[in-house]
Order: structure tokens, then sequence, then C-alpha cells
């Protein structure tokens, strides 16, 4: 996209939020709307668009990507009267009859910044939780995944003028600086490098930020499990999206005894689902570019190929691969894998295990597999990560009741369903006092009489 001025264009927008256009909630939910019927007419081409970028199927376009956006846009409409209207709170106990009430109220101009692993997805939730909080968005969407940052922005710019919403596509090999500038909000989805830039920028004009980064995600196997499901559950969650999902089980602690046995379901899993060569499966993805699938290669050297290994890095396909033997220490242990390279590592007691994930950064998510419920509740007592899912993968990302967000180096931040316009909303505290009376004892010189009330009423 050639002559972006990126002044220009936040100009335009703080102008627009100015004129308190977007704060009504009938502007916000026509908007909304337009925007809903705008993807339902789009579900083609967005698929299009996802199967040039990232080779995904119809059927994974809409269940990872269209989908859930229908999902969430639809609950957003319902409820957001609610959520916007005052949220009453009691009076103090000093001031009886004051009215007490919690307000929310846009931040002003948003830019939301998404990743190219699920560009849809990863772009619109946030877009939708900024406009029903009745910010104007500046999106900058990947340009990695070219094919859908096109799509995105034929899309918003059928439904949006740029002076309230607006797609910032810059073409590979580009620069624009856009931190520079201040914003008012900014929302990132992406790694933990590109993270602490965007944290860098915003703390020199003071901006909230939400960070949704990723991390590597344990995935523990407990002996008290349904073997079949567990092994075709990690299937899906690991190889979804070839592996290029934040969420997906980074690498897999199982107990000793059962290690084999799991592998091989696994094993059978992965041909199950993807056929006894994926490359050929209509399903199966393929790595966004060379870059990333060169990092992801290296990797197959820190241990012994248990499954898998075929690649060609012509077309971006790599088959989906087990490792075992792996070094706690190795680079494959240190690094998010994001691809299709699946390490197994095998523990001898639940505490090793949890000691295991409890030395390293705290994931995204923790993924459990056991029946054991008092295990279970160990495991959610004595670990730390943005989500815990029990007895399956990647599906907690389904549900637009659940907050999705990170903590320690995984971000922070919270968004989906209401979650989302809490955070592009300011919660603005509001009392408005009463004029039928005063109470005189609070007003100086404060008698003994009155230091007694004082702290009679106050020390609840």
């Amino acid at each position: 996209m050639k002559g972006i001025n990126i002044r220009t264009i936040l100009d335009r927008q703080r102008k627009y939020f100015a004129s308190h256009a977007t704060k009504g909630i009938d502007f916000r939910l026509k908007q909304l709307k337009k925007l809903r019927d705008a993807l339902r007419a789009s579900e083609d081409k967005i698929a299009v668009a996802l199967y040039k970028d990232l080779h995904k199927s119809k059927a994974q376009a809409y269940l990872t990507e269209t989908g859930i956006c229908l999902q969430e846009i639809t609950h957003i409409i319902k409820n957001l009267k609610a959520w916007a209207g005052p949220q009453n709170a009691a009076w103090p106990v000093l001031f009886p009859f004051s009215k007490n009430y919690v307000r929310r109220e846009p931040f002003g101009v948003v830019l939301v910044v998404s990743p190219w692993n699920y560009p849809f997805f990863l772009s619109l939730l946030p877009l939708m939780g900024a406009l029903a909080a009745g910010n104007c968005v500046i999106l900058k969407p990947s340009r990695h995944s070219p094919g859908s940052a096109l799509a995105l922005d034929e899309i918003i710019s059928g439904c949006f003028d740029e002076e309230y919403v607006k797609v910032l596509r810059l073409a590979p090999g580009s620069k624009m600086d856009i931190l520079k500038e201040k914003f008012d909000y900014i929302f990132f989805t992406g790694g933990e490098d590109a993270g602490k830039k965007i944290l860098s920028a915003a703390a020199k004009h003071i901006t909230p930020v939400t960070l949704e980064l990723g991390g590597k995600c344990p995935c523990i196997v407990d002996s008290d499990i349904d073997l079949e499901k567990t092994a075709k559950r990690i299937v899906f969650g690991k190889f979804l999206n070839a592996g290029q999902t934040c969420v997906s089980p980074d690498y897999i602690l199982v107990e000793k005894g059962i290690k084999d046995r799991l592998v091989q379901k696994i094993k059978q899993n992965i041909a199950r689902m993807y056929g006894d060569n994926p490359q050929k499966s209509a399903d199966y993805g393929r790595i966004i570019n060379n870059d990333q699938f060169d990092r992801i290669a290296g990797y197959l050297g820190c241990g012994d190929i248990a499954a898998g290994g075929k690649m060609d890095r012509r077309t971006g396909y790599m088959e989906p691969v087990l490792l075992e033997n792996v070094s706690q220490g190795s680079k494959v242990m240190r690094d998010e894998i994001f691809g299709p390279v699946l390490p197994v590592i095998t523990y001898t007691g639940l505490e090793e295990a949890i000691d295991f994930v409890n030395k390293r950064q705290k994931p995204l998510v923790l993924y459990f597999f056991s029946r054991d419920k008092k295990k279970q509740e160990k495991v959610l007592n004595e670990t730390s990560s943005g989500s815990v899912c029990v007895n399956d993968t990647v599906i907690h990302l389904s549900s637009k009741e659940l907050p999705f967000g990170g903590t320690g180096n995984s971000g922070f931040g919270r968004y989906r369903g209401k979650s989302s316009f809490d955070t592009f909303s300011n919660a603005k505290s509001v009392l408005k006092q009463t004029n039928l009376f005063d109470l005189d004892l609070r007003y100086p010189p404060v008698a003994k009489w009155a230091m007694k009330l004082l702290k009679l009423f106050l020390k609840g």
C-alpha cells in the first residue's frame, strides 16, 4: 500500500472520535451488524485467502476463523447494551444516598497488531471488542499472510470509512515505524521479542497495552487416561494449522510406563486424520514461509525422530514429527516450536512433571490428561499459566465466556466476549452526591465526639 501517512490517518480518527459519533450504543450495534453481514457474505473469500497463505482447508477456515468470528460478534451484539450500561455500586457509609456507579468509556484511537497464523480470527476478535467499546481502530495485519491481509482490507473498507476503521496493509520489505506515534490503546498478538518492542514503545507515551504472546505450552499426560481419546486430541491440537498455533501443545510430558503406547497411538491418529502421506491431505497445512521452514527444520536434529520427517521446502510442506530422547537443554526445548514438531519426554511421578513446568516460563496454556480428579486439582493448584485445558487441547478457545490471555512471559490482558469489551474500555468511577443533607463531622475542626463516630463508621 503506497502513500500511507500514518499521522494523517491518526489525525482523521482523532477528529472523528472527538465528534462523539462512535459512543452511541445504537451506532455501535449498527456497525457490528454491518461487519457481521460482511463476514457472512465473505466466507468464500476468506477461505480462498487462507488456502493461499496457509493451505487451510475450507472446513478448517470456517472452524478456526470465520465461524468463531461470527459466534463472537453475535454474542457481543446480543449483550452489548447490558455491558455498556452503568454498573451500580453501594454508597460509602459516610455518604448515604449518594449515587455510585461505574461507567464504561472508550479509550479513543486503538492500534490492533495481528499475526499471520490465524489472520482473521486474531484480527477480527480484538477489532470487535474495540468497536463494541466505542473506539476508532487502526488494524495492522501481518505482511507474511498477504492474501488474508488483502481480504481483510477489502472486507473492512467495504464496511467502514477509514476515519473510523483503517486496515494498514504494508507490502513485504516496506518500512513504517507506526510505534513512534501515540495511540490510546495497543493490542498486540505475536512473539515475545516483538511484544517487548511494543511494550517499550508504548511506555514512552504511557499507553495501555494488551500483549497476547506465545511460549512453550506443556502437555502433561498421566497414566490414568483414555489412551485413544488422549492421542486423538493431542494430534488435533498439535498439528492443526501445521502446528502454527500459539496454544498448540509444544511438548509432551508423559508418565514413563505408558510412553510407548501413547507414541504408537499418536502415530495411528496422525495417519487416520491426514493419511499415510499428509502431503496429499486437504486438511494439512503448510509452513508460512522459508524463514519459518528453516527454523523449524533445525529442530529435527535435537532428538531421535520417532515418526515423520519428510519435507518439501519449495511448497512449505513438513510432515508431522515426533521426537524422542530430547535433551532438556536442547534448542527445541528452549524455543517456542510453532510448527509440526512434537518432543516426547517422560517423567516418573506427577511432582516431577510439575517441577519441570514450574522451572520454565509461565505458559499461555497448560494441558493435563488424567481421569484422577485429585491430580487435576493438584496441577491446577501448583502450576501457573494463562489457561488450563483438562483432557483436551485447544478447544478452550472456542468458549466466548472464558477470558483468554497469558501470564508472565506469555503476556497479559484478557479478551473474548465481555472481557474484550472490558479490555477496550476505561472503567470510570462516578459518585453523585446528594444535596439533601450534609454530615458536618467530616469538616475541620473535628471534635472528639465526631472522631469517635468516624471511627465507629469506618472500622467496618
